[in-house]
């Protein structure tokens, strides 16, 4: 059954508090009634964005996730609402799957492009993974359907280009900066096209000693001149934004260093109504991922001069957000209504899901996760259910029915990454036990194990990014109100073998005999933490 109406007002007011649904979660402190950078605390990493009329879209990086590359829609270039995704999967392949051993963790699509044109939405990525280029259309970006293309090879980091005769283009690559030309249909590479480089050795702009080559193309014509937008990343020093310019689509081509700040770089200009310029970047940001900043521009010389003084500012002259990550993050009963879509689109699966073994429907009002293999541990686990930790605090509670768990089923609530730690139920014969486990040197330890005497549980995971904290805590709770700490803080660590922030995960696994199943309730985030400065 649901939980009782006493139990959930205890978790609710412990976790969100009153008037709390009106207020944006994890807002940075705000300066007067202007908007402040970070505009979004959370993983939103290279960014591509246009304005069509006066909306404003973004499109990001998801990497290994379903259904992923997401589009979010604003109206002010500071609240940012998700509002649908290009694609439920990528591709049916081993590594997308989690299947005979194979795994696309620092896989998956990694940075995309977003156009409009002639009255079509264009959204394109590629994947190393697969070793193809993705192209997606539609006339709808929130409600689609999404038209696929895929051609290969995989273009690097490329930016979608149509020129104003039609023709369509990818300027792409990492040092040597490439343009190539499109089939008419966007079905290929076109034979006999235009293919070159255009600009050689990019990185050179921002000196010598370059340890990440320029890439992330982000290309626009503004007033009949070509602006391209890369990143670099000097050695010993921070990501870098550079600018090239040039008459002609081929070149030559012109650059200089656009920002060098805070190693917040890497995206595409953008230009309000009211003819003000702003770029769109990202910092990283240790465990959290890598979150976005907005920068206004001013021209100078037929330049795009970024920052106030060179400098990233705290505050903008925007107004201040009343939305925060509510716009890409939420809480979930998992009640579902006639009509209502399965999953909100906060959630994405870790890999592709498997759509037999999950289900809102076997016991509705909970989400049911069966298992349908043996794996070894969270990292194989197929079904994981994601969705992003935001800053500066965050954190997440759940409801876990366990009665119908097999030996050796493990489930819970986790912090995702590499070096992942988790609160959860492992089955032994017929006994239940809580666990709290970390995997800081890469292969999973139990810190502490504690007996559990019923079949519903409630966890907690705290998260603190304030100062570049990255820790994370762990507790659970017999009654949903008196919570227990187990185990000890996991220090996040952002990994590039996975190449993103930090996730909460709900999970199960077998370790010895599948078709075992757990029931999840009331997932609930906040921006509220127990633990001290």
């Amino acid at each position: 059954m649901k939980m009782r109406p006493r139990v959930a007002a205890a978790v609710l007011s412990l976790l969100i508090g009153p008037g709390a649904a009106d207020r944006p979660l994890a807002h940075a402190q705000e300066v007067g009634d202007r908007a402040v950078n970070p505009i979004l605390w959370s993983d939103v990493p290279d960014l591509a964005d246009i304005r069509v009329g006066d909306s404003y879209y973004m499109s990001s990086t998801t990497m290994l996730v379903s259904p992923g590359l997401p589009i979010m829609k604003s109206n002010d270039l500071v609240n940012w609402r998700l509002v649908g995704y290009a694609y439920d999967v990528l591709d049916d392949e081993d590594a997308l799957a989690l299947r005979n051993g194979r795994n696309a963790y620092g896989g998956g699509s990694w940075a995309s492009s977003l156009r409009h044109h002639d009255g079509t939405f264009y959204v394109t990525t590629f994947s190393g993974t697969t070793g193809k280029t993705y192209i997606y259309r539609t006339k709808d970006p929130e409600a689609g359907p999404w038209e696929k293309t895929s051609f290969r090879p995989s273009l690097h980091d490329h930016s979608l280009f149509f020129e104003d005769d039609g023709r369509a283009y990818m300027v792409h690559g990492a040092g040597n900066i490439r343009l190539t030309e499109l089939n008419s249909d966007l079905s290929g590479i076109k034979p006999g096209g235009v293919d070159r480089i255009i600009v050689p050795n990019a990185s050179a702009t921002a000196g010598r000693n370059i340890g990440l080559p320029a890439e992330g193309s982000q290309l626009r014509k503004i007033d009949g001149r070509y602006y391209l937008s890369l990143i670099t990343w000097p050695r010993g020093g921070m990501r870098t934004q550079l600018t090239f310019r040039a008459d002609s689509l081929t070149g030559p081509y012109e650059g200089r260093v656009a920002l060098q700040d805070q190693g917040v770089a890497q995206g595409g200009l953008v230009d309000t109504p009211d003819g003000e310029w702003y770029a769109l970047l990202f910092q990283d940001h240790g465990a959290v991922g890598r979150i976005p900043f907005l920068v206004p521009v001013t021209w100078e010389d037929g330049w795009p001069v970024m920052g106030v003084d060179g400098k990233v500012p705290a505050a903008l002259n925007l107004p201040a957000s009343t939305l925060g990550v509510r716009g890409i993050v939420g809480s979930d009963d998992f009640d579902r209504g006639p009509g209502d879509p399965p999953l909100p689109l906060a959630w994405q699966w870790n890999h592709n899901p498997e759509d037999e073994h999950w289900s809102l429907t076997q016991r509705p009002g909970f989400l049911r996760l069966t298992t349908g293999r043996v794996d070894a541990d969270l990292l194989a686990a197929r079904n994981t259910l994601t969705q992003r930790t935001f800053g500066p605090t965050s954190s997440a509670v759940v409801t876990l029915d366990v009665a119908h768990m097999n030996d050796g089923d493990v489930a819970g609530l986790a912090a995702l990454q590499r070096r992942y730690g988790f609160v959860g139920v492992r089955a032994t014969g017929d006994a239940r036990s809580l666990v709290m486990v970390i995997a800081e040197a890469d292969s999973p330890t139990e810190v502490e194990v504690a007996p559990l005497a019923q079949d519903t549980v409630f966890l907690r995971l705290e998260c603190d990014f304030r100062g570049r904290k990255d820790t994370a805590r762990f507790a659970y709770s017999l009654d949903g109100a008196s919570w227990s700490e187990i185990g000890k803080p996991l220090r996040m660590t952002y990994t590039l073998p996975h190449f993103m922030g930090y996730r909460f995960a709900l999970f199960q696994f077998a370790t010895r005999t599948p078709g075992g199943f757990v029931d999840f309730d009331d997932f609930r985030i906040s921006d509220r933490i127990d633990s001290p400065e």
